[in-house]
């Protein structure tokens, strides 16, 4: 998945557009190689705000891409230009992955892509792209949404938790940590395949539950419950529950469970640990049952899981 042609017309937003050429454009090989190819795709200049652009080609390349990346469209009352719409149904009807950031989703909504499928956008145009294009189900709570082949996220940061999910999937939870790092963004914003979203972790000392959840990390290996996380929480099961809610978009479990998986595949990717000490490491107990929660959570068995992105990391060789 290394070709990415980021469609660019007139009334694009440039923040969204910046960043999808600083994640996707940026020689990024120490990290994994081979990064992205990125190309510019769009008339012969466009106009984003104050800024001005020369695309690499046309529009009708978007079909030869592997993924193809819609940043947001600044005027959402107007249409989307008619060139990019045809363009962008051209490259899904070829099997690339398409992925709108922010107010992009009008684009692919217009093109037909979202038909029948979840869908999200910045949280104050949710009600009328769902209004719009009733066809589509649009969620306004969450960061982003997968859908496999055709993905969408919510407004700014959430457009880069999208593209670090990205580099999540084509290159391994070590590179899309390291990516982070490198950008300064915490990582803890990502998205797992099977649609898990998590809002990030506060800043000590910002919520009740600040102190809580490097507590609960640094104990994935122990079968912690809700009344445990409660007792350190110094509150009620449904003050907890309530609290985790509105911080963390999800329920403790739900929470302890992604970490735990993604706990597993950093191991997966960065030991030679077997899936039985990886399964105690992570609090799952037992082999067989990291692999049923991990097959399903992440859509691949850990021992594949493994060979696919330890064999991308230089010195390392993969274990069963």
């Amino acid at each position: 998945m290394t070709a990415v042609a980021l469609a660019v017309t007139d009334g694009m937003l440039h923040f969204e557009m910046a960043l999808a050429l600083e994640v996707f454009g940026s020689d990024l090989r120490h990290i994994a190689d081979p990064w992205y190819e990125l190309s510019l795709c769009g008339p012969e200049a466009v106009s984003a705000g104050r800024f001005r652009l020369e695309p690499d080609a046309g529009l009708d390349s978007l079909p030869r891409a592997h993924t193809v990346i819609v940043p947001g469209w600044a005027d959402t009352g107007a249409a989307p230009p008619a060139q990019l719409v045809d363009a962008v149904r051209a490259a899904h009807l070829a099997g690339a992955r398409i992925v709108s950031l922010c107010t992009g989703a009008y684009v692919l909504a217009a093109a037909g892509v979202l038909d029948g499928l979840r869908a999200t956008t910045h949280w104050a145009h949710a009600a009328d792209l769902a209004a719009r294009h009733p066809q589509v189900t649009v969620d306004p709570d969450v960061l982003f949404v997968d859908n496999g082949s055709v993905l969408t996220s919510a407004g700014k940061a959430a457009a880069m938790d999208l593209c670090l999910h990205l580099v999540r999937l084509d290159h391994g939870a070590a590179a899309a940590n390291a990516l982070a790092r490198r950008l300064v963004v915490p990582p803890q914003r990502e998205g797992g395949q099977a649609q898990f979203v998590t809002t990030p972790l506060p800043e000590p000392g910002s919520h009740p539950l600040a102190a809580l959840f490097p507590w609960a990390l640094q104990r994935l290996d122990r079968p912690l419950t809700v009344e445990d996380l409660a007792r350190r929480a110094a509150m009620s099961s449904r003050q907890l529950t309530r609290h985790f809610r509105a911080v963390a978009g999800t329920t403790p479990l739900q929470w302890l469970h992604a970490q735990r998986i993604r706990r597993a595949q950093a191991l997966l990717e960065t030991t030679d640990d077997t899936v039985d000490v990886i399964a105690a490491a992570t609090g799952m107990g037992t082999a067989t049952t990291l692999r049923r929660h991990f097959q399903r959570t992440v859509g691949v068995p850990p021992d594949t899981y493994r060979r696919t992105f330890r064999l991308r990391r230089p010195g390392l060789t993969a274990s069963p």
